[in-house]
């Protein structure tokens, strides 16, 4: 069967762009490779940047044989590795490709230095090592990513230049391919540490608010715990119905609930006994005191609305906009359950805390007039199962 090098080059550059993983890229290459080309293995000698080495990852063929990834590394002063870091292919393969039999009749030629002659009888025995036909390198820009390795064809057949041609070629794309997938992992490491570091952040915040209220403390996280199990419990009756963001969301905003009271004074937060009505509005406006110290980061918008809605009522009754049902977000909806429990449990100054069974009963009658009826049914669900 002849095959169309330029559609299979096409094919396979639209396929690699669409990796982000380098492992995964790599199985992909050797895999397009060993089919296309019915080579008896294929491999490809990748740089790893962190160590300064070049790792040897190969897949078997049909007839071939198989080493293993992490099998081999070649560092720098490795003749192959050398050979293409100085370019010294290009004074006898122009194309880019080097093959046994080419590199056998160079070793032969009497015009070379002795020292360049023991370097291409160095190559041709690590080839012959690892039973390669072929090596192709793969560049972006002076920098080697990585060496493409081909075993013999399964006919016996010497490469054609049609495929040599479609090597060098496939050669740069992977350059670009794993470059883009290198990228990608780098920036994702990144992110994860950005995420971290708000995390640690949030966290911060989350302890400047407790140290104003000497009454609340550990709320917070309690909030947070039972927010989450809340969540993960809704999630089991219904599979799918949640996706990680909302998990990240509900964990942000549960931590930060009460960031608005960083503006209320502590001797309202602490005071022993009822509250005026002035003193009441101040405690009431906490919710968008926090919106406003958080609206200004875009990635906290739907965080934002756990923040804001907390203290509505299923009933409408509540605030700061006098929500009822499912116009509150969810979201808000779950912390609210938590943090009335939390609030039950814990002394307060303008009340003693109540035992767990009690705190439960109340939560349970007002379903449905301050709590949402499904996360009250899933919250009594984790108290049933001893996991409040």
């Amino acid at each position: 069967m002849v095959i169309n090098y330029k559609k299979e080059l096409e094919s396979a550059a639209k396929g690699m762009i669409l990796v982000h993983e380098p492992n995964v890229l790599i199985r992909l290459i050797v895999r397009i490779i060993v089919q296309k080309v019915k080579v008896s293995h294929a491999g490809i000698l990748l740089h790893d940047k962190n160590r300064d080495t070049y790792i040897l990852n190969v897949s078997r063929g049909p007839s071939g044989i198989k080493i293993p990834a992490g099998f081999a590394r070649m560092d720098r002063d490795n003749p192959l590795i050398k050979f293409f870091l100085e370019h010294k292919y290009k004074e006898f393969f122009k194309d880019g490709a080097i093959i046994h039999r080419g590199l056998e009749r160079a070793a032969k030629k009497k015009n070379i230095k002795s020292s360049f002659k023991r370097q291409l009888k160095q190559i041709l025995y690590q080839m012959d090592m690892f039973h390669i036909d072929a090596c192709i390198p793969s560049y972006f820009r002076d920098d080697l990513l990585g060496i493409l390795l081909l075993g013999r064809k399964n006919n016996g057949r010497e490469f054609s230049q049609e495929e040599l041609d479609f090597f060098v070629a496939l050669a740069s794309d992977v350059a670009m391919a794993m470059r883009n997938a290198q990228l990608f992992q780098d920036l994702e490491l990144a992110l994860d540490k950005m995420r971290q570091l708000f995390v640690h952040t949030t966290v911060a915040l989350a302890a400047a608010i407790e140290a104003k209220d000497r009454y609340t403390h550990g709320h917070t996280e309690r909030v947070t715990n039972l927010s989450l199990a809340i969540a993960n419990k809704l999630s089991q009756k219904t599979p799918g119905k949640f996706d990680k963001k909302f998990f990240d969301d509900i964990h942000v905003a549960s931590l930060l609930h009460d960031i608005g009271k960083i503006g209320v004074p502590e001797h309202i937060l602490n005071k022993q006994g009822p509250l005026t009505d002035e003193e009441m509005g101040c405690i009431h406006r906490h919710p968008m005191v926090g919106v406003n110290i958080l609206q200004p980061i875009k990635e906290l918008e739907d965080c934002i609305l756990g923040i804001k809605y907390h203290h509505e009522r299923y009933d409408g009754s509540g605030y700061p906009e006098g929500l009822r049902g499912e116009q509150i977000p969810l979201i808000a909806s779950i912390i609210a359950v938590a943090d009335a429990f939390d609030a039950m449990t814990t002394d307060r100054p303008y009340h003693p805390s109540v035992t767990k069974d009690e705190a439960v009963e109340e939560i349970m009658r007002l379903s449905g007039r301050q709590f949402h009826p499904e996360v009250v049914n899933a919250f009594v669900e984790l108290y049933q199962e001893g996991r409040i």
